[in-house]
């Protein structure tokens, strides 16, 4: 579970650093990342910064360990109580700390949503003071297969892939959230890649790089059409990661955003568009005309 390629422990480290130097106070990972491995990075990190208020989010594995979670799949292979209950407990050794900011499901289907066996095992955590919160993050390309868990009113979070090629969560799950008062956590703000501008239409992955199944050769020509689309757009002197993350920033309903932070140059790219100013209402109406509708489902 969670292969880790393409990075380096102490470089990803000296970024969370920086991170927390310019301001960043909210950590995202999963105990799938690495097998763990993600988690115990951070550990030393949050240990050095104790004098600083910082949030972590996790998540727990589905235990039949299949990404994304479809309807047929019984919640009693995915999240049984005890497979709640174990993983949280993991992830706190992993981390060092007693309680969780935010604990997630890293599937879901609504599917589940009446279902009382993962209720009550929220609510037990909650009590014991395990976590302070919990969430969901949602199958990519599905942001409406969360509306009935929301309704459950106990959903604190949802993490959701927005950026300006997907914004169909606009439509009917941040309506929802702002009504129940439900955090938004925006994911994959730069598509994979394709938004930060680097990708070329001849860009192979190697076959251990989940990339190479997101982005066949088929799906990269689609994907370079749509950003070829986009770069017209942005504006002189503007790079195209910082339009994409200020885009998410614009939304009210966002809440957070999480960019991968494994190289400081990165840290600094993203944390200077949280602090730009907004984008003009033209730019943002000329972004909007951007969104691409897709519905086949990968992790």
């Amino acid at each position: 579970m969670g292969g880790w390629t393409g990075s380096d422990d102490d470089e990803s480290m000296a970024a969370l650093d920086r991170s927390i130097a310019l301001g960043c106070t909210f950590f995202d990972t999963a105990l799938a990342y690495g097998d763990g491995k993600s988690e115990q990075l951070l550990a030393p990190v949050l240990a050095r910064h104790r004098d600083k208020k910082l949030y972590v989010a996790t998540k727990i594995p589905p235990k039949n360990l299949k990404w994304p979670a479809e309807d047929r799949y019984k919640l009693e292979d995915v999240f049984p109580a005890d497979h709640i209950r174990r993983s949280t407990e993991r992830s706190l050794k992993n981390l060092g700390l007693s309680t969780l900011d935010v604990q997630q499901f890293h599937v879901w289907t609504d599917a589940w949503a009446d279902d009382e066996r993962w209720q009550r095992a929220v609510d037990d955590l909650k009590r014991e003071k395990l976590i302070r919160s919990f969430g969901i993050s949602i199958n990519r390309w599905q942001p409406a297969n969360a509306l009935k868990a929301l309704r459950t009113k106990l959903i604190d979070s949802v993490q959701v892939v927005y950026n300006v090629f997907d914004q169909n969560p606009e439509d009917e799950l941040f309506p929802l959230c702002r009504e129940l008062g439900v955090a938004v956590i925006a994911r994959v703000p730069f598509d994979e890649g394709s938004l930060t501008g680097t990708m070329t239409r001849d860009m192979r992955f190697p076959k251990d790089d989940w990339r190479s199944l997101y982005f066949t050769p088929e799906n990269l020509g689609e994907t370079m059409d749509h950003v070829d689309a986009l770069r017209k757009d942005v504006p002189t002197g503007a790079s195209m990661p910082d339009i994409a993350m200020r885009f998410i920033l614009a939304s009210p309903d966002v809440t957070t955003v999480i960019p991968g932070m494994r190289r400081i140059r990165h840290v600094e790219g993203n944390l200077a568009a949280s602090d730009a100013p907004p984008l003009d209402g033209g730019l943002m109406t000329k972004l909007r005309r951007h969104r691409w509708v897709r519905t086949h489902v990968i992790p």
